[in-house]
């Protein structure tokens, strides 16, 4: 099975690198790759792309070696671990708020002992071959596949500690947009309460010895998010990149 190298980064203490990617664009992909990234977070929750692309897109990552995350827009279990047999190396599902809910996620996404994903051993997880060792596909494929929840939301913030507690979460992600809003509408005018949500959900995170991430945005944003500890920092994805490719061509004829 291909190895993951956002866990390989994570595992080795260091930062695993992560771009964002929500249209069917093969190219970016390869431009990606060839620029360093670890991982390409591939937006379903907020996105609209049919099974097939999102099934090339996968390959595409595959032919680059790197990790495609998929952000789930479903919470169905086989929905879940079909993403996986199509070659997702990581997913990632939004608004998650409990223990509870962790759980079934879990459940959901892997095998026994650690949870109940279903047995196909024939997708493109395994090279579409049937592997003779059932055993031996199933303990690469919990080792090498990653399960993030997003933290979003004030009760998500409260109850991070559980969260991180349960056994085969690998990762939580804090989605400061949803969560932000939320706190501003409840009185964090300065954005203080967001910080110390971060904070929270660092210190659940090394409490459990799991990973956690968020978005970030310049070396300084970076380098403050990695000393929080970190490991799974995404600062780049095509929407942005063309808004501001397309605004400095405009500049280019105006200068």
């Amino acid at each position: 099975m291909r190895k993951s190298k956002t866990l390989a980064r994570i595992r080795n203490g260091e930062t695993a690198k992560v771009c964002a990617l929500g249209t069917y664009t093969p190219p970016y992909v390869a431009l990606a790759a060839r620029a360093g990234y670890d991982c390409i977070w591939l937006d379903l929750e907020h996105k609209m792309i049919g099974n097939v692309e999102v099934q090339a897109l996968l390959a595409y990552c595959r032919i680059y070696d790197i990790d495609c995350m998929v952000r789930t827009p479903t919470r169905e279990k086989v929905g879940l671990y079909r993403y996986l047999e199509d070659g997702a190396t990581g997913l990632m599902v939004p608004h998650v708020g409990s223990a509870e809910e962790t759980r079934d996620l879990v459940n959901a996404t892997k095998f026994p002992p650690i949870g109940d994903r279903g047995m196909d051993n024939a997708g493109f997880d395994s090279d579409f071959r049937i592997n003779p060792d059932n055993q031996q596909f199933s303990e690469d494929a919990n080792r090498e596949t990653f399960l993030v929840v997003q933290i979003e939301t004030p009760s998500a913030v409260e109850n991070v500690e559980e969260i991180a507690a349960v056994p085969g979460l690998d990762l939580m992600f804090v989605g400061p947009g949803d969560l932000g809003l939320r706190l501003s509408q409840d009185g964090d005018t300065d954005g203080s309460r967001l910080e110390q949500a971060h904070e929270r959900v660092a210190a659940a995170a090394k409490a459990n010895s799991i990973a956690w991430g968020c978005p970030t945005s310049g070396e300084e944003g970076i380098k403050h998010r990695q000393s929080q500890g970190a490991r799974f920092l995404a600062n780049a994805g095509e929407f942005s990149m063309c808004a501001k490719g397309l605004s400095d061509g405009v500049t280019e004829f105006e200068s």
